[in-house]
C-alpha cells in the first residue's frame, strides 16, 4: 500500500477508521524524518495491505500533532481502530518498527 500524506482536515478519515495505521508526525527541515522515510518506503512495501502509513506535516497541520501531544519529530504513532496504541519517538530501525506493529496485531 503506497504511503499516504494527510492534513488536519483528513486525519478523521484516513487515520481514525478501521485497521491498522502507522502516522508518522515529521517536518520537511527536521534531519532524522528525511532518514526515516526511505525506511517507511521499505516497511510499506513488506507490509502489503496490512499497514496503512500516513505522513503527517506537523508546520501545515499543528492541530493533530497538539490533540496526540506530539513534541518531537519524528513521532510515529500507531492507530488500530481508530484508537491510538503505541508511540516511538526518534529515528528508529525498520525491525523497531515492524516489532512495534506487531505487538498489535
Amino acid at each position: 500500500m503506497a504511503i499516504v500524506n494527510v492534513s488536519d482536515q483528513t486525519f478523521n478519515n484516513e487515520v481514525e477508521s478501521q485497521g491498522t495505521v502507522l502516522v508518522d508526525f515529521w517536518a520537511p527541515w527536521c534531519g532524522p524524518c528525511k532518514m526515516i522515510a526511505p525506511i517507511l518506503e521499505e516497511l510499506s512495501g513488506d507490509l502489503g495491505d496490512s499497514v496503512k502509513i500516513a505522513k503527517l506535516n506537523v508546520d501545515e497541520n499543528p492541530e493533530s500533532a497538539s490533540r496526540f501531544g506530539v513534541m518531537s519529530i519524528p513521532t510515529l504513532i500507531l492507530f488500530k481502530d481508530g484508537q491510538p496504541v503505541d508511540k516511538i519517538v526518534g529515528l528508529n530501525s525498520k525491525d523497531s518498527l515492524k516489532n512495534l506493529i506487531a505487538k498489535h496485531q
